[in-house]
């Protein structure tokens, strides 16, 4: 089979196709053919040898994909031949809270899913929704458990109240349909002017460019009576403007606290003494939240948006196209 493997890190050169013998599965594993996988920005950090959590060398790379089982072992429960699955980020946190113990990821740790075939415990995997195509389906483990969990992990925003969301990333992009679904209203923030009609055309109910309007906090928080969920995805540039548009008892979903440059995220304290925020930090979630997540997906019929999708042999222009930052949702890869 084909796999791709980082041997070493920091270079996209490093990507390289490599071939082995097909793997057969062991008494609690299952064999999955693999139709499709997606980039997320935890990715290239892993790539470019950046990434909090030390990579094991030669490991398959990215924690999301989806395909079908073609094999199971002689102990397996949870699957049969044929069944649809996806990873499962943390692929041992299953429930409840993270402890050190279970911090292995799929793509960093444990070989992940830019493979033709991909041998999972029966534990690491989930079923997916019927209505989405493989494209579809490879893009949610990351991004989209993120974002869901960024909505639901503490406080669930009531019908209503007010999201704001940053950029056209994966998880934005995932947080603003998922408050949809909750029937809140949703904020958006933009780097460009021309994504605005595709941000409202997916319900956002208020856009602002930040190239038009760098200090969008207040004329955020005055046209909205101050933004009861943040989900910041921007980091160090745009945390202070979030704080400044949240309202008096709102809360703020940190995502990213560094920048590529290294800069971290600084609370401005005249802003926050005047605040009652609270300000929260997650990564991803477990395997129960992924499928409930897919439970609602599934409900509602919900759509990923793809941004791009490239063939498994172009999976370095895939890498260098969602590195370039221009984005509007998920950056697919095709299986071999």
């Amino acid at each position: 089979m084909l796999s791709y493997r980082l041997e070493e890190f920091g270079d996209i050169e490093k990507l390289a196709v490599r071939e082995a013998a097909m793997s057969e599965p062991g008494a609690n594993q299952i064999l999955v053919r693999v139709r499709a996988t997606s980039l997320n920005r935890r990715d290239t950090m892993i790539l470019r040898g950046t990434y909090p959590l030390a990579p094991r060398a030669g490991i398959v790379p990215l924690s999301d994909g989806a395909g079908e089982v073609v094999a199971v072992g002689d102990a397996v429960t949870r699957f049969a031949v044929g069944d649809r699955v996806t990873g499962s980020y943390f692929a041992r946190w299953i429930d409840g809270r993270m402890h050190p113990g279970i911090i292995d990821q799929l793509g960093c740790t444990l070989d992940g899913m830019l493979s033709e075939y991909a041998l999972l415990d029966e534990q690491w995997a989930v079923r997916l929704p019927d209505h989405l195509s493989w494209q579809e389906a490879a893009t949610f483990t990351c991004a989209g458990l993120t974002a869901w969990n960024a909505l639901t992990g503490a406080e669930i925003p009531k019908p209503g109240q007010w999201v704001l969301v940053i950029g056209s990333g994966g998880v934005a992009l995932f947080a603003l349909q998922f408050a949809k679904l909750m029937g809140c209203r949703v904020a958006a923030i933009t780097s460009r002017a021309e994504k605005a009609e595709r941000l409202r055309a997916l319900g956002a109910d208020r856009v602002i460019a930040a190239a038009e309007t760098p200090e969008w906090g207040m004329k955020l928080r005055e046209a909205t009576g101050g933004i009861d969920l943040v989900v910041e995805t921007g980091g160090p540039a745009t945390f202070a403007q979030s704080l400044i548009a949240s309202a008096l008892y709102g809360r703020i979903v940190l995502l990213t606290v560094q920048d590529k440059n290294g800069k971290s995220v600084e609370i401005p304290g005249a802003v926050y003494q005047r605040s009652l925020v609270t300000i929260g930090r997650l990564f991803v979630g477990s395997r129960s939240g992924l499928e409930a997540m897919l439970a609602a997906v599934a409900t509602h019929r919900l759509k990923p948006i793809i941004d791009k999708v490239f063939p498994f042999a172009e999976a370095r222009e895939a890498y260098r196209h969602f590195e370039q930052g221009d984005v509007f949702g998920k950056v697919v890869i095709d299986g071999a």
